[in-house]
């Protein structure tokens, strides 16, 4: 990874992509760290630590920004919210699954909507977002003119700062490097680490104050988190290649095909969407707790209490979407049927396979498994730390969700610069 960073510096093209990659994220941090008007944020931050759940996975997933009341408070969740919805609507809805076929100009259409839909549902999470910090007491105008006006300003400053990460992204998409959007939430991320380097030492400061069974747990969860990422690193560059015989075939007087190829599959496909789409799913019940403000002891807030992401059945239920959306993800990006058609369009066949729907199965049932096996190990790596934190009593339950996003990221950024040198390298057949 650092010899493909030092070889994509070299060259000026390149460098200058990096560089302006780094300033957006600079400019994210910025505005992280830009206080919203009439808010409390010391409130906020003990109601993060002390609530968990929706209030955890917005702040880890902002960079802290969430509780720190800052003007990227709302993050990316409401553009990833608006992928998912666009996601689910493709299949349903036919006009929207011929327009994804139409090429660029039909991803800018997509895009489009999928941004409209981010502007409105930012507006929904802002006025909630602000409910919730009143009933948790974080605001500091509530009533009468006052109270309307500090509801306007925080509101229009959440949506803002929403939409401004969005354009931030697609900035890093049109001139930087990798993807936008992951690079934002890689950057928030990241910038969570000093705060979990804090609270490895206030657990071994502990360990000498007679608490001696920190000893052992702090270098086991540093143990398990280099595991974690060594593993994480390996599935991502594992494939299942699925051989391809071409036949040979006469044009004129050449004779084309006759090689043997294969069709790649990876085993983690889908990267890390369904990780980041099942969390987004389950902070809804956290949202409508804090909305609400239910009172202790009352159904509801049993009902809601356990969506908490330290709770089994939060767990449970993270695990078992992961693995669905993962099928979700794959059954999009993967056409059984169309590759086996292109195949046989290419006189290529799979060895032993007969074109067709034979092939179209046994291509849907290679894929099938290639993803339980990545959905599994996906699942695995983000309850893990569910199980370790309830076991040794720390709170680094959204450890694995967070590592997996920020390997994954780095990763498909160093692919990325890795496709784009070998662009700038290729002679091509005039030289």
């Amino acid at each position: 990874m650092l010899e493909t960073l030092r070889n994509a510096w070299k060259l000026a093209d390149l460098r200058k992509k990096m560089l302006y990659t780094v300033m957006i994220i600079l400019v994210f941090r910025i505005g992280a760290a830009i206080p919203v008007p009439f808010m409390m944020p010391e409130v906020l931050a003990q109601a993060a630590i002390m609530e968990g759940g929706l209030l955890s996975y917005f702040n880890m997933l902002t960079g802290g920004a969430f509780a720190q009341a800052t003007l990227f408070a709302l993050g990316i969740s409401p553009y990833i919210t608006a992928s998912i919805i666009m996601q689910l609507l493709r299949v349903a809805i036919p006009a929207l699954e011929r327009l994804s076929k139409e090429g660029e100009a039909g991803q800018k259409k997509i895009a489009r909507i999928t941004r409209y839909s981010t502007l409105a549902l930012s507006f929904v999470m802002a006025t909630a977002f602000f409910i919730m910090n009143r009933n948790l007491g974080a605001v500091r105008y509530t009533t009468g003119f006052s109270g309307w006006f500090s509801m306007a300003v925080i509101v229009l400053s959440y949506t803002a700062g929403a939409m401004l990460i969005v354009w931030l992204g697609e900035a890093i998409d049109k001139r930087g490097v990798g993807n936008g959007i992951s690079m934002i939430l890689f950057a928030g991320i990241i910038s969570g680490g000093p705060n979990v380097l804090m609270l490895l030492h206030s657990r071994w400061v502990l360990a000498g104050e007679g608490a001696t069974r920190y000893y052992a747990f702090v270098p086991l969860i540093v143990v398990i988190f280099f595991a974690l990422i060594t593993a994480i690193v390996l599935m991502n560059n594992s494939e299942r290649r699925i051989p391809v015989q071409y036949s040979k075939r006469v044009v004129g007087r050449k004779t084309y095909g006759g090689q043997s190829s294969h069709i790649p599959v990876k085993v983690m496909m889908s990267g890390v969407m369904p990780i980041i789409f099942a969390g987004a799913l389950l902070s809804i019940p956290g949202m409508i707790s804090a909305f609400g403000n239910f009172e202790h002891g009352s159904i509801m807030f049993n009902i809601l209490r356990v969506f908490n992401y330290d709770h089994a059945v939060y767990a449970i239920l993270y695990l078992f979407l992961i693995i669905a959306f993962n099928y979700f993800y794959v059954s999009i990006q993967y056409n059984p049927i169309q590759m086996a058609n292109d195949l046989r369009k290419n006189n290529g066949a799979i060895p032993g396979i007969r074109p067709g729907k034979p092939t179209s199965d046994f291509i849907a049932k290679v894929i099938a498994k290639i993803t339980l096996v990545g959905a599994l190990f996906l699942a695995m790596v983000a309850v893990l730390p569910i199980l370790i934190g309830a076991v040794m009593n720390l709170p680094i339950a959204l450890g694995g969700t967070s590592i997996i996003i920020v390997v994954s990221v780095a990763l498909d950024t160093v692919r990325s610069l890795e496709s784009q040198m070998m662009m700038r390298h290729y002679k091509g057949f005039l030289e």
